[in-house]
């Protein structure tokens, strides 16, 4: 057995049991990763995949847990090599960041711009999506960080460090009645209006809906996106109530938008960044860390390191202060 055909295995799952595609991705043949495919079953005296004709239809119950070995072992070579690279000073690697549209969009391009300043030779890779998604790319050993909001059930194998606190706030046309009605808002108020907002999370669990529920009300959800600039969009239609990030708020938005403070409407929610706790974390990223949320200072990722698990990590946190942070936009109102 080699690593080599263990990359092609998870090429293969990866691929959606597409040998072809898994090729492709390795750029290397089909026919060669059909050999040592077949070798390796050889070798371990099982199938993997069940098959229909010369295609793979399935992963056997043995091969599930072949799979999931296989990851573990990828991940601890690929944990060598960092380690190697960091004992020899080396500044070259692939930082590789899973997030939401919000965090990649209003957060993470300045973090970014910086840390391409100070470490050009580090690629990077920003990949968004769904909470459900992420945890796909985690699962899948594809990402290093995964940076979002709430949905922790999703990543149990995570060191999850909390980062920052926001609101969310209201967006209506400039015309619209609420903004000549008594503020702040209220939700009986809001819920008499057609609403557009963040995709929900299909655990069904949300704390919006939950806001709603909790004073006997129905909110009338007309329309959902994953994208902020859609939400605006769609508000500037006159199709419905905005209700977004506070990061998500630009200056220019303000121009024909009227934001509406939404704090205390809804539960505060809290950013976090998180990574395996097998990850070799070397200088750059410790140093990425610091430069996303400046609490997270080497020595405070060390003293994480040193903790048994997240509850631990949860205790640590629950002492520290969190900054609120909110949207240019909303900076220029209150200038």
């Amino acid at each position: 057995m080699t690593l080599q055909q263990l990359k092609y295995l998870l090429a293969i799952v990866d691929s959606g049991l597409n040998i072809t595609a898994a090729a492709e991705r390795l750029y290397t043949s089909q026919p060669g990763i059909s050999k040592q495919l077949k070798l390796l079953e050889q070798e371990l005296g099982m199938q993997l995949f069940t098959r229909r004709g010369k295609s793979l239809a399935g992963i056997t119950p043995a091969g599930r847990d072949v799979v999931a070995r296989a990851r573990k072992i990828m991940r601890e070579a690929q944990n060598i090599r960092s380690l190697a690279r960091e004992m020899a000073g080396e500044e070259e690697g692939t930082l590789a960041i899973a997030t939401t549209h919000t965090q990649a969009r209003y957060v993470l391009p300045e973090v970014l711009r910086e840390f391409r300043d100070r470490y050009p030779r580090i690629n990077l890779e920003l990949h968004q999506g769904t909470s459900e998604q992420i945890a796909e790319l985690v699962a899948a050993n594809r990402v290093d960080f995964v940076i979002a909001t709430s949905a922790r059930e999703l990543f149990p194998g995570l060191v999850i460090l909390p980062c920052y606190q926001w609101d969310r706030v209201i967006l209506v046309p400039r015309g619209h009645p609420l903004a000549r009605a008594p503020q702040p808002v209220g939700l009986r108020a809001l819920a008499e209006h057609p609403l557009i907002t963040y995709v929900f999370s299909s655990t069904g669990e949300s704390s919006f809906k939950r806001a709603f529920a909790e004073q006997g009300l129905e909110p009338r959800v007309v329309f959902t996106a994953r994208d902020a600039d859609i939400i605006k969009t769609y508000v500037r239609m006159d199709m419905g109530v905005g209700i977004v990030a506070s990061m998500a708020v630009e200056r220019a938005d303000t121009r024909d938008l009227l934001v509406l403070d939404a704090a205390g409407l809804f539960p505060r929610l809290t950013a976090w960044l998180g990574y395996r706790r097998d990850t070799v974390l070397r200088h750059y990223m410790v140093d990425f860390m610091s430069l996303f949320a400046p609490q997270l200072t080497p020595q405070l990722v060390k003293r994480v390191s040193e903790l048994p698990g997240q509850a631990e990590v949860d205790a640590l946190f629950a002492q520290q202060k969190l900054s609120l942070r909110s949207g240019e936009g909303l900076a220029s109102i209150a200038d």
